[in-house]
Order: structure tokens, then C-alpha cells, then sequence
């Protein structure tokens, strides 16, 4: 709590020393904020993420919601895309290294109520490579995954537990095309084997859960599905 009461009024100092800039007052917690915000009407506000009680994210969507025009930037020492993300979802107008140079914090005060979400300096960088690097990894997740429509049917009697011979049977095509289906299926999943790729396809949303059936199903003779 003292470095949050540090902080503060050492923003506090700074800001009144600019010709054109008053703070209207320096708060510890998420709810002292709230209460200077209803009274005084400030026209922006910095938030501190790390807060005693409800933290800067929460204190942002308090102040958004009693005071809907107020600026809030949300200051930080770890930024990350989740954060940026549940700020801005909160509603903040931008996002600040919290050991940034103090020109960062200025620019940020001083910009139009009308501009764009705005990160400042390194942490810019910072987020800006995140995001690249999950985004890689999301492609990659995705074009592993991207089975076809006739795919996608195999797989789901392959959570039922049958066979190449009985999924060929089920769907109406050979039993070597079958085979061929689950191999793509075991490589676009990463799985060696059958089991594997009904996991993998239940953790990431192809199967739904509850599609595994705890015993090999009999091959059936004709193609009528068997009763559950």
C-alpha cells in the first residue's frame, strides 16, 4: 500500500507542476479513486493495476461506470496482452509502463478525449511482440486442427469408440479410406493412435465432451447406427 501511496503523490507533484495540468486529488485504493472520481470530476485518471482491495482493473470499470467521460489509464510494471485486453475491456482510454519516462504519462494526459487506445513507449513493443507470438501459435494450433467436413464425421465415431471397418461401414466409403481419414486426423492432431486423438480433439473443442464411449462399440453389419 505505500508504494501505491508513493506512487500517487509523486504523480500528484509532477502533473501540478505543469503549466496547464492540476490534479484534483491522489488516491491508494481502487475505491479512494472511485470516491475523488464522483466528487471532483477529474478529466483523466491513472490506475495503478496492483491495489489493496479491488484492483486497478476493477477500479477502472467502477470509475467508467460513475463517471463515464473520465480518461482512465492504467498503469503497470508487467504488462501483458491478457491485460491490455481485460483494460480495455474495462474500458481505460490506454495502457502505461509504470517505470516509464514521465513524458510517456504527460502525452497521455494531454491526448484528445477522441483518439485511439494508446500504449505508450517500450511497453508498446513489449505487447505489440506478445501478441505476434500468440498469434503464431494460435495459427499453428489452428492449421493443425483444420479437419475437413468428412474429417470431422470420422473423428466423431472415433469418440464412439468403433473401427476403420465399422466407421467405412457407418459412412459409405471403403475401409481403406476410412484408414486414410484417421491417419490425417492422428497427424493434424499430433496423436499416435486413436485414443490420443479423441483426447486432443475433446481438450480443444472438436469432440464434445461425453462422445468417448468407455468400451469398444460392436462393428455393426449394416449401415443402421447403433442405439445408444
Amino acid at each position: 500500500m505505500e508504494d501505491q501511496r508513493t506512487l500517487a503523490e509523486a504523480l500528484a507533484i509532477a502533473i501540478d507542476a505543469q503549466p496547464d495540468l492540476e490534479c484534483v486529488g491522489a488516491a491508494s485504493t481502487a475505491e479512494e479513486g472511485l470516491l475523488l472520481a464522483r466528487a471532483r470530476a477529474p478529466d483523466v485518471v491513472l490506475m495503478d493495476v496492483h491495489l489493496p482491495g479491488a484492483d486497478g482493473i476493477s477500479g477502472t470499470r467502477l470509475i467508467k461506470a460513475a463517471r463515464p467521460d473520465v480518461r482512465v489509464f492504467v498503469l503497470t510494471a508487467d504488462a501483458t496482452p491478457e491485460l491490455f485486453a481485460a483494460a480495455l475491456a474495462a474500458g481505460a482510454a490506454g495502457f502505461l509502463a509504470k517505470d516509464g519516462p514521465f513524458p510517456d504519462v504527460l502525452t497521455a494526459i494531454r491526448t484528445p478525449p477522441t483518439a485511439r487506445a494508446m500504449v505508450a513507449g517500450g511497453t508498446f513493443a513489449a505487447l505489440i511482440a506478445e501478441f505476434r507470438r500468440a498469434g503464431h501459435a494460435q495459427a499453428a494450433q489452428e492449421e493443425r486442427v483444420a479437419l475437413t467436413r468428412r474429417e470431422r464425421e470420422v473423428l466423431a465415431l472415433m469418440g464412439e469408440n468403433l473401427g476403420a471397418r465399422a466407421i467405412a461401414t457407418r459412412l459409405g466409403m471403403s475401409e481403406h479410406t476410412a484408414r486414410d481419414h484417421v491417419k490425417h486426423i492422428l497427424r493434424k492432431l499430433g496423436a499416435h493412435n486413436r485414443g490420443e486423438a479423441v483426447a486432443a480433439a475433446t481438450r480443444t473443442g472438436l469432440l464434445p465432451e461425453g462422445r468417448q464411449e468407455g468400451s469398444r462399440a460392436k462393428e455393426p453389419n449394416t449401415g443402421s447406427p447403433a442405439r445408444s
